[in-house]
């Protein structure tokens, strides 16, 4: 069975001040156009198919554009909710689209019933994870201490007990949401740690055959069986460096996994550049940037006059402007975001109370500042959930 996928499209999501929908829509009309000519079996998207829980109306019309599409096909489609898509919302209409062939995979409760496909080889059971809030499915799955790798093993137990009853040689996909250990993060992902703690270990998946991943926007391989597709668009300058594929997958009779990046078109080159405001509108190496989306991170000890101005008379599509003088690290002007850079809301916590009196905080008081972030994140997303 050849499978396409694919995750975070993040449909309605703007790059910095430019209108990202265009590019979105050519990427669906290429994602289609791929299905069609390289023979695709089924797809499989692995979440954040909105950017939000509310969707801007042109970015439901493109959704439906590309669910029309692929019905049309008769190609199956498997999705999952991930963290930005409200999975109430998203789920909505789903036993009706399930008769054209698209399953929309939203119900943490279901996440042992698979949808069930078939070859020449036999059948293959897709099992849809949506992303799973700790502190929303703790209950559902009956985990005593609610945490990302918790809720997803015991999702996971459901999967392979479901599958222990399907006559042998049935294959097993998995879609999910999550930050798997290994993989490689970038600035456009929402933070998803509960407990300081978001990653799971890929061994969480084993015994199924192939783990269709969403969340991180870079394509990524962190064992043959388990994959990030990444996003098919950048989202932030983080993601300058990467090349934005989907991953045609063969899943042979006996299992065997072969993958295939196909790349995604590029509406616009990517450039992060660094230096004096001078430097930048002088040197001759950086002409291969000048139709770029441009981050400029200026050096200059004293800030310049109208830097963007000029920035943008070489690099018109200039979007980001950083200030970054070039100061020892125990200057007292260096900013404060830059000595927060990389480092958790805990770590910063705890950084303030030390500064405060003198000491950082005990064992226990470490655990009441996990709780307090606990308790925020779990607060917002079940807003979100009932917005």
């Amino acid at each position: 069975m050849r499978l396409l996928h694919t995750s975070d499209w993040h449909l309605g999501r703007a790059f910095h001040r430019v209108n990202m929908l265009d590019a979105q829509n050519e990427f669906i009309c290429h994602l289609v156009a791929t299905v069609r000519e390289r023979d695709v079996d089924a797809v499989v998207v692995s979440g954040d198919v909105y950017d939000r829980a509310v969707p801007p109306l042109a970015a439901v019309e493109l959704f439906d554009h590309a669910l029309h599409s692929l019905a049309e096909l008769g190609v199956p489609t498997v999705m999952i909710s991930g963290n930005h898509d409200s999975a109430r919302r998203l789920g909505v209409g789903a036993g009706l689209m399930e008769r054209a062939g698209i399953h929309l995979c939203t119900d943490a409760s279901a996440a042992g019933m698979p949808v069930m496909l078939a070859d020449a080889h036999g059948d293959v059971a897709f099992y849809g994870l949506p992303y799973l809030e700790p502190a929303l499915v703790k209950e559902e799955f009956g985990v005593e201490k609610p945490g990302h790798e918790a809720v997803l093993a015991a999702a996971m137990r459901r999967v392979r007990s479901d599958l222990a009853t399907r006559p042998p040689g049935t294959r097993s996909v998995v879609l999910a949401h999550a930050f798997v250990t290994g993989g490689e993060a970038s600035d456009s992902e929402r933070d998803i740690t509960v407990g300081g703690v978001a990653a799971v270990p890929a061994g969480v998946f084993d015994g199924v055959d192939y783990a269709a991943l969403g969340h991180l926007h870079g394509c990524q391989t962190i064992t043959d069986r388990v994959r990030y597709s990444g996003s098919p668009l950048p989202y932030s300058f983080s993601e300058a460096d990467h090349r934005k594929t989907m991953w045609l997958v063969d899943l042979d009779g006996d299992g065997t996994v072969t993958a295939e990046r196909v790349d995604c078109p590029v509406p616009r080159a990517l450039a992060r550049i660094r230096g004096t405001l001078e430097e930048l509108l002088a040197d001759p190496g950086l002409a291969r940037h000048e139709e770029s989306w441009v981050e400029a991170t200026l050096t200059d000890v004293v800030r310049p006059s109208d830097p963007m101005a000029r920035l943008a008379e070489r690099f018109p599509h200039t979007l980001s402007l950083v200030f970054a003088p070039e100061r020892a690290p125990d200057d007292p002007d260096v900013s404060y975001a830059r000595r927060l850079a990389g480092r958790s809301d805990q770590e910063i916590a705890e950084d303030f109370v030390a500064h405060v009196r003198g000491a950082g905080p005990d064992e226990r008081e470490q655990g009441v500042l996990r709780d307090a972030f606990d308790a925020v994140r779990a607060g917002e997303a079940v807003r979100e959930v009932a917005r």
